[in-house]
């Protein structure tokens, strides 16, 4: 039985989290909050939509996929010979999803009572595949038709379309659930391959929190995968292609019925390549704040332009990382995207030339501070954060620490890196005509 654990303190935020080792090398994150209600569990694999190129050591040729097979999993995963998971996670109570991101696939519940039994029905799920030729044809079909939905999307194809304009190589650049063509690719040993890959408990992790005993989940855990007679596995090994500093092009417009054209600006970072761990989330402190210093509604240059109607309060900026790709997302709605674009460079520019006063940079490292505590209210965001970061390299607990030991020549030289003019792309989405 589960004996041993550590303890991840943070005197900050009063929050006491238990880690667990579970062989064949899982971790278990358990985080108690006595007088709480509500439960969630949530359990997650290193598997996502750019992981499209592996092996396992000590494996010498590599595995090539189609796109959208970690989506297809995530699909798959929810049908087996019972029928659907969804409605057994219904009867006990328990509200159920799941979803995949660039590079995790993640499958979660959330109850306020039967949480032993929907934890074992989280476990069990996940761990049981079930694929077969019949199935397989028949969920095709079905995510066939999601994907045509999202080509009409008009957030979604503004988003990929500039992901595409920034990005030559890389498979960020590709759908997460692929293209039909891609999807008719997959088989059941397809599957299984890749599941008996990414799906192996070193490559995955469990987050609970709730008014819970720690050492009742980790036996729990403990006693599932035990039952299940794992074998280690050689480490994974992914390669992605070489992707050059230039951007594909600048401008991508599409026409959808919108009632007002949709605007995205984005830059490409190309030094996070060899970042990761603590350093890459301190970079990602650094980009918080820049971006907050240029576009939070607090300030002037917000303030102006929802006044003169070029944007409205969805208006957002956004800065993603992973160990190898990075990117800026600047917009939203807006009745002319020429002048917001305009004068969001022109921001850029003043701002790169003139810098940041210490007071705005410590008031906007206040704000990040305070927004990140209020956060921890949500269990949600506790157990997604926690497993993104943790896939990382990282602790989402060393935040404010990191925030804390930010200074504002490191957040100038940053943004003059990766706020360059050369290296950013535009992607519009605008009215039948309108272009």
């Amino acid at each position: 039985m589960t004996g041993n654990y550590r303890l991840i303190e943070n005197k900050e935020l009063q929050e006491t989290l238990f880690h667990y080792r579970v062989h064949p090398g899982m971790d278990v994150y358990v985080l108690p909050r006595p007088g709480y209600q509500k439960k969630y569990a949530i359990f997650s694999t290193r598997f996502g939509s750019i992981d499209n190129c592996f092996r396992v050591e000590p494996e010498q040729e590599f595995t090539t996929l189609p796109d959208g097979v970690a989506h297809f999993l995530e699909h798959k995963l929810f049908e087996d010979e019972r029928g659907n998971v969804f409605d057994r996670f219904a009867a006990l109570g328990a509200s159920a999803n799941a979803y995949t991101s660039f590079t995790q696939t993640s499958y979660l519940f959330s109850c306020t009572a039967n949480f032993e039994e929907s934890l074992q029905q989280l476990l069990d799920f996940v761990q049981e595949p079930y694929f077969t030729e019949q199935t397989v044809q028949k969920e095709q079909g079905i995510i066939g038709q999601e994907i045509k939905m999202y080509e009409d999307h008009p957030h979604w194809r503004v988003f990929f379309n500039l992901l595409e304009g920034l990005y030559r190589e890389h498979p960020v650049r590709r759908d997460i659930a692929g293209t039909a063509d891609s999807i008719a690719e997959i088989t059941p040993d397809l599957l299984y391959r890749c599941y008996n890959t990414f799906y192996h408990p070193s490559n995955m992790a469990v987050f609970v929190v709730g008014d819970l005993d720690p050492a009742r989940v980790g036996n729990l855990v403990e006693e599932n995968l035990a039952a299940r007679n794992y074998r280690p596995m050689g480490a994974i090994i992914r390669r992605h292609p070489s992707e050059p500093v230039a951007i594909t092009r600048q401008r991508t417009v599409q026409e959808l019925v919108v009632s007002e054209p949709i605007f995205l600006l984005g830059f490409k970072d190309m030094s996070v390549e060899n970042i990761h761990g603590r350093d890459l989330m301190h970079r990602e402190i650094l980009m918080e704040l820049v971006l907050d210093i240029l576009f939070a509604s607090s300030e002037e240059l917000y303030n102006d332009l929802y006044k003169e109607d070029l944007i409205d309060e969805n208006f957002d900026s956004e800065y993603s990382a992973d160990i190898n790709y990075g990117y800026i997302m600047i917009g939203g709605e807006t009745k002319d995207p020429d002048q917001l674009y305009q004068r969001i460079m022109e921001a850029i520019a003043k701002f790169l030339k003139g810098g940041v006063s210490k007071e705005q940079f410590e008031r906007h490292r206040r704000k990040i501070l305070g927004s990140y505590i209020r956060r921890f209210n949500s269990l949600e965001f506790i157990a997604n954060n926690f497993l993104a970061f943790r896939f990382k390299g990282t602790d989402l607990f060393q935040l404010p620490s990191i925030l804390h030991e930010v200074r504002l020549g490191e957040v100038l030289a940053l943004a003059e890196e990766n706020l360059d003019p050369d290296r950013h792309a535009v992607s519009l989405i605008v009215p039948p005509g309108a272009d």
